[in-house]
This record gives C-alpha cells, sequence and structure tokens, in this order.
C-alpha cells in the first residue's frame, strides 16, 4: 500500500505511471505501419531457415505466410502483400517505401522463394511484407530476425542451369532504353536517384503481358549470363516490377558499372534485348570528385 502521507510515494508512483504511458505509446508507435491494414493473425517466416542455420554461399531461401495472400506489387488485393528480404539491416521506416538496394531485396513479381548470393561470414535475414506500393502494412507485417552463418564452399564443376530458355516475346524495331541520369562518367553520392529512358515501348509492370511493353531492371556490376531466361533478383540485379521509370538506389563507395535491361511480364529479356549500353559511375561520401591536394611552397 502506498502511504497517502509519503509524497515521494506519490512521487515515484507518478513517474511508474509516466513510464508505462510512455512504453505504451512507443510499442504503438513501433506497431504503425502504412495505410494498408494488415489483417488479425498475419505471419511471415522462414519456411527451411532458422537462427543459427549455416548455409552455402548461394542459397534458396522459402518464404512462408499466414492469414494473408501473396500479390504482385502494384496489385491492389485486401488482405496480401508481396516479399522483401533484409540483410544485415534493421527495419526500415514502418510508413514508407521500402529502400531497394542491396540490403532490402525486393521481390515485385510475387516470388514466395528467391535465390541469393551471400559473401562468407555472419548475416542477419529479415523478411517484411508490404503493399502494392512496398509500404509495410499496419501492423508491420515482418518475420523474427535470424542469424545465419554462409560458410565458404570449394568451387565445383559448373551445373547445369535450373531454368533452362522460356518463350521470349518480340521487340519493336528501334526500342532502346538508356539513363536519363547519371551519364556515363557521373561522380554521384552513395543514394542516388536514377532515371530511366525508353523509346519505341511502354512499360508495364511485371506480370502485365501487353505487346511492345516492359519493365525495368537495373544490373549493377554485372551481366547477363542468359538473354532467353528470366532475370535474376538478387544485389546484382533489382527488379522495378512496378513499373518505375526512375530509383534511389544505394551503392558501395568506388567505381562500378550499371546498365538497363527492359524484361518482359515473366522478367525475361525480349527478342531482340532491349539493353542500355554499360556506364561507369564513381560513388564518393559527398557525391563530388575529391579535392586534389595543392602543395604551397614557400
Amino acid at each position: 500500500m502506498t502511504d497517502p502521507g509519503n509524497p515521494l510515494a506519490y512521487g515515484l508512483a507518478g513517474a511508474a505511471l509516466a513510464l508505462l504511458l510512455t512504453a505504451g505509446a512507443v510499442c504503438a508507435q513501433e506497431r504503425k505501419g502504412g495505410p494498408t491494414p494488415a489483417p488479425p493473425g498475419a505471419v511471415v517466416y522462414f519456411i527451411d531457415l532458422k537462427d543459427g542455420s549455416t548455409i552455402p554461399p548461394k542459397a534458396t531461401i522459402h518464404f512462408g505466410l499466414r492469414n494473408m495472400g501473396v500479390a504482385p506489387a502494384g496489385s491492389d488485393r485486401p488482405n496480401s502483400g508481396h516479399h522483401h528480404l533484409l540483410i544485415d539491416v534493421p527495419m526500415p521506416a514502418p510508413d514508407r517505401p521500402i529502400p531497394n538496394d542491396f540490403s532490402h531485396v525486393h521481390f515485385g513479381a510475387g516470388q514466395t522463394e528467391a535465390e541469393v548470393d551471400l559473401a562468407p561470414g555472419e548475416h542477419t535475414l529479415q523478411l517484411l511484407l508490404a503493399d502494392k506500393d512496398h509500404i509495410p502494412h499496419s501492423p508491420p507485417v515482418a518475420s523474427e530476425v535470424i542469424k545465419v552463418r554462409v560458410a565458404a564452399q570449394p568451387a565445383a564443376a559448373p551445373a547445369a542451369a535450373v531454368s533452362g530458355p522460356v518463350q521470349q516475346r518480340s521487340s519493336p524495331p528501334g526500342a532502346r532504353v538508356y539513363f536519363v541520369q547519371p551519364r556515363n562518367g557521373a561522380v554521384v553520392a552513395r543514394k542516388t536517384l536514377i532515371r530511366f529512358g525508353l523509346t519505341g515501348m511502354g512499360v508495364a509492370p511485371a506480370g502485365f503481358d501487353k505487346a511492345n511493353t516492359g519493365h525495368h531492371h537495373l544490373l549493377i556490376d554485372t551481366t547477363l549470363r542468359s538473354l532467353n531466361t528470366r532475370i535474376p533478383n538478387d544485389f546484382e540485379h533489382l527488379h522495378f516490377g512496378l513499373g518505375q521509370t526512375e530509383a534511389l538506389v544505394t551503392l558501395p563507395l568506388g567505381t562500378h558499372s550499371l546498365q538497363l535491361v527492359l524484361a518482359d511480364a515473366d522478367h525475361v529479356p525480349h527478342a531482340p534485348p532491349v539493353m542500355s549500353e554499360v556506364i561507369r559511375v564513381t560513388v564518393t561520401r559527398t557525391g563530388r570528385k575529391p579535392r586534389a591536394h595543392r602543395h604551397h611552397g614557400r
């Protein structure tokens, strides 16, 4: 019992109540997401990975989902969303679009599994569902954060391709994709806006099969191994299945090669392929060329 004649007891009780109210407000704020509600009991989880698992550098990860459905980005279906894989990063802002970069891998085509490449060592992984606009639901539907160890494997003989050639859709004569910005040789900041240009064709989201259309893919420091199979979805192959014509991407410091590739409803390049020239950009902390040091003589 609190002594009614003891002002110190009243002060302690008031402080405790204020602390509980503050904690409740913070908890509620953390659980608040974007404009799309999540149904009660919605859960996203890793099917075949557990905390502490050891996996190879190239591993297939399966995504599990309960009490919700999977729909591609851009599809406004109630009680549905698409998966995002967070790698070595904390949860992003719950009321804003999830970034699209090396650490935030989007699966806007509605994939429920993915083959990912991870460097040997320790990594954290987390799944986060998002709505048609890549914004987490309210409350956010996120898995537990798990830690995995990636073990290096000895080199093996080349294996046969998992997915063989598929039927390609034709591209119209004169179709061209290009970078509006940045230009070849540009110096940019780590987080930079890339704008995609397209002539002779239209843009349509992934999953929408319309003649003479496609959606953009950005290749970073890589080339396509095959022009008649689906483009991978990983750190080096960023998909823009919502039909985006620009994207804010995060690049490591240093020099990088960039190339745009248009692909059809199933993420397969057209025939003939619609690809930009490869450009090179240099990423600095300031987004500017380093100043040359001048030596002043006496």
